[in-house]
């Protein structure tokens, strides 16, 4: 039979097939001996609680380790806690160097006004949302955007990313309160694919406090502005191969400047393009 992996713990694998009924599986010995994981978000092929084979990939995602992806929804709260924007667009970096459509949610709007936040974003190109899911608004928009699609949310603990999951699928996933420093508590222990309806597929994955672009995704320094998709109606810098920080005649820094990209997406894009430099070849040939 032929399914979908919706959850993995501890070795075993739960494997949702075309007829609805969902097996708990072993991974064959071959994919270890081949250096072959299984992943939520997998196309497999079951037989007598095995898994006998592993469907070519259309996407794939380091961290959050998932498979098949169509969309990462990359939720940020317009408050409680702060928006880290940096986070944020390291997850947009991940998402398109990986072949998956960054959607930008912006949730808590009851405690902020998100239209400054969503600016920074839509200017760049991605689809934006704003939702509260505490007074339970937005969230149509929302699946109309996932709908027949696998997506996955990723973003900062204490966001709110089980709150709009509940909202999505029923109360499936548990949620936390945000600690007086607003530090979200982890609320998620593992990675797990719930279906909606449609065929619509959501991953719902653990928070993150802090993590290294070289964590999520394999590209060089050289390639990360290719990844920010405001940064190609910049036009010609004065050198070739202009790494946009310190050159003379930078058109990505003429943009910024004028205003017509985000600043902070620049402060981003300064930072990730450091963490990728102090990366050794090696070093990547080891984690990728």
């Amino acid at each position: 039979m032929k399914g979908i992996i919706t959850k993995g713990i501890g070795g075993f694998y739960y494997v949702k097939a075309e007829d609805g009924t969902v097996y708990e599986c072993k991974a064959r010995g071959v994919f270890r001996k081949n250096d072959i994981k299984p992943t939520i978000g997998d196309r497999v092929e079951i037989s007598g609680g095995s898994i006998e084979r592993i469907y070519e990939r259309s996407s794939y995602l380091i961290r959050p380790s998932v498979a098949n992806i169509d969309n990462l929804v990359i939720v940020i709260a317009a408050a409680n806690p702060a928006p880290d924007l940096l986070l944020a667009d390291k997850l947009t970096v991940a998402a398109d160097s990986a072949g998956i459509t960054p959607v930008i949610c912006i949730n808590k709007t009851d405690l902020a006004a998100p239209e400054q936040l969503a600016r920074i974003y839509e200017s760049a190109g991605y689809r934006v949302i704003v939702m509260s899911a505490a007074e339970q608004s937005g969230e149509q928009e929302l699946k109309e955007a996932i709908r027949g699609r696998v997506s996955a949310f990723a973003g900062l603990s204490g966001v709110g990313k089980s709150s709009i999951l509940n909202l999505l699928c029923g109360n499936v996933a548990e949620t936390g309160e945000v600690s007086r420093i607003n530090r979200g508590k982890h609320t998620t222990r593992h990675v797990e694919l719930f279906e909606t309806e449609d065929e619509t597929y959501i991953l719902d994955t653990p928070g993150f406090s802090s993590l290294k672009i070289t964590e999520i995704c394999d590209i060089k320094a050289s390639e990360l502005a290719g990844y920010f998709p405001e940064f190609a109606n910049a036009g010609e810098c004065r050198f070739k191969g202009c790494s946009h920080i310190n050159e003379p005649d930078c058109a990505v820094k003429r943009l910024v400047e004028s205003g017509d990209a985000a600043s902070s997406r620049y402060e981003s894009y300064k930072e990730l393009y450091k963490q990728l430099k102090e990366v050794k070849d090696w070093e990547k040939n080891e984690k990728f």
